[in-house]
């Protein structure tokens, strides 16, 4: 397994500095954000050229590119428009990462609120399935693959949702970004469990760590997909190894089913800079407890 950074846990950098820090601090790769509104991110619509710069860069820093991240959420919206926006950005993400020669494009499963939307749940499901293996038709020819999150407030929130319709999608482009932080705060599947659904169909780890507030809802809420409101936050982030993820134990779980992809260290210093100090201390410490980890297996 090999270590990325993200770009989520640098919004103090440009792209081009976060490169040179995650080389620095003996990381082997890069998940990149693909967004127009964040500064450590490549543009949506970045010239080819500034892409095959890039993919120089990082590779001259010893490092390669692990994922290319966008923010779309619509691929089960109801809006034929809406819909076919989020594909055609797909489209043109696809594209980039095969200029980057990054192997996955993380995938939110369709935004979906439970509490309000459960008869619209079907059709949801059935428009994101199909949108999904467009995707995957679409992504084949460069290689790259679509790794479907485990993520709140998406169709694919919990890793039984998420496992469902991956296997619905059946396209060798569409696979799982598995995410265990995200399923400890949302309620979703411990890790034995998890894995078990999801084994056979993880194309990316991502790691990072958390605890629970003092007194936090007993419940997860919260209206978005991208981002959870501090107001409605049951959690505080973490660094790997200082929090209540078992990553012990779920790195030797993904090493005895046969998993030896990419583990991105999502550091989310950009929602939530109050909880974690800047990524050349944080993320180089996570990123030295799961080499001590990965030593072991």
């Amino acid at each position: 397994m090999r270590i990325a950074g993200h770009t989520m846990g640098t919004p103090e950098l440009t792209l081009e500095e976060a490169v040179r820090l995650f080389a620095r601090i003996g990381l082997d790769g890069i998940e990149i954000i693909w967004d127009d509104d964040y500064r450590c991110a490549l543009p949506k619509r970045a010239p080819a050229e500034t892409a095959a710069s890039l993919a120089r860069l990082v590779a001259d820093n010893g490092l390669a590119v692990a994922c290319l991240t966008p923010y779309m959420v619509d691929i089960g919206s109801a809006d034929d428009a809406v819909r076919q926006r989020d594909l055609d950005d797909f489209s043109r993400c696809i594209d980039a990462a095969a200029r980057l020669g990054a192997p996955c494009i993380r995938v939110y499963g369709g935004a979906y609120q439970a509490a309000s939307e459960s008869a619209e749940r079907g059709g949801k499901e059935d428009r994101a399935v199909a949108s999904l293996r467009a995707l995957g038709d679409r992504a084949a020819p460069s290689g790259v693959t679509l790794a479907v999150e485990t993520h709140f407030n998406t169709l694919t929130c919990t890793a039984e949702e998420t496992a469902r319709i991956v296997r619905r999608v059946d396209h060798p482009r569409v696979r799982v970004l598995y995410d265990q932080p995200n399923l400890e705060f949302s309620e979703g599947e411990p890790y034995d469990v998890a894995l078990r659904l999801l084994e056979g169909l993880v194309a990316m780890v991502h790691v990072k760590d958390l605890v629970f507030k003092e007194g936090a809802a007993k419940r997860f809420t919260a209206d978005k997909v991208v981002k959870v409101d501090e107001s409605v936050r049951r959690v505080r982030s973490r660094i790997p190894g200082e929090g209540i993820v078992p990553w012990p134990k779920i790195l030797s779980a993904l090493a005895a089913q046969g998993f030896d992809g990419w583990l991105s260290l999502e550091y989310e210093r950009r929602w939530h800079p109050d909880d974690l100090p800047p990524a050349e201390d944080g993320m180089k410490r996570g990123a030295e407890y799961i080499r001590s980890v990965l030593e072991w297996l």
